[in-house]
């Protein structure tokens, strides 16, 4: 992959956020990719009421990613300052036929960039289903280090996606925003 710009959101991106984000976690079409969350949840990912939310929340963006000829969103995150020192990485996807290309890498470090330099925050944080062990070892070799801290997975709660095992729960990680991604 060549060539990413990148953009924040706007509200008129919003149905193509959730069709990326779909397309990445959910169903037999996620299965493209590697991380699909298809074997552990069904149900939504996301919806356009919850990123327009994401979009106009203060100290919120979603960053968007696409090759500069194209309409179509190659990749998004969501980052949200929390305190002074922190920023929130969240909602990753990249399209499944373009994972394994670097895409991923490229988005992650351009968050960030924009957390570190525009924000000023010392560290990214972020959480991930903790049997997710390919992912989580994706984000150690970017610098990420497991905290140890869970949060239980919202059971229940439709809007998080419909859980296929009973155990599930959310493994917060952490970097230094020092340490550039490689």
């Amino acid at each position: 992959m060549h060539e990413l710009l990148f953009r924040p959101a706007t509200p008129a991106d919003a149905e193509a956020v959730v069709a990326l984000v779909e397309s990445a976690y959910r169903g037999d079409a996620s299965r493209v990719g590697w991380t699909t969350e298809a074997d552990l949840l069904d149900g939504r990912r996301t919806d356009v009421e919850a990123v327009l939310a994401l979009i106009h929340a203060p100290d919120s963006m979603i960053l968007l990613a696409q090759p500069p000829a194209a309409q179509s969103l190659l990749a998004c995150c969501h980052l949200a300052r929390e305190g002074m020192d922190i920023a929130y990485f969240g909602m990753f996807a990249v399209r499944p036929g373009a994972q394994g290309r670097g895409v991923g890498r490229r988005v992650l470090a351009e968050a960030e960039r924009i957390a570190r330099e525009t924000w000023q925050c010392t560290h990214m944080a972020m959480t991930v289903i903790d049997v997710r062990a390919e992912l989580i070892a994706w984000y150690e070799r970017r610098g990420y280090h497991r905290t140890g801290e869970y949060k239980p997975f919202p059971y229940g709660d439709a809007r998080f996606g419909l859980p296929r095992r009973h155990d599930l729960r959310f493994e917060l990680l952490l970097k230094p925003l020092t340490e550039v991604c490689a």
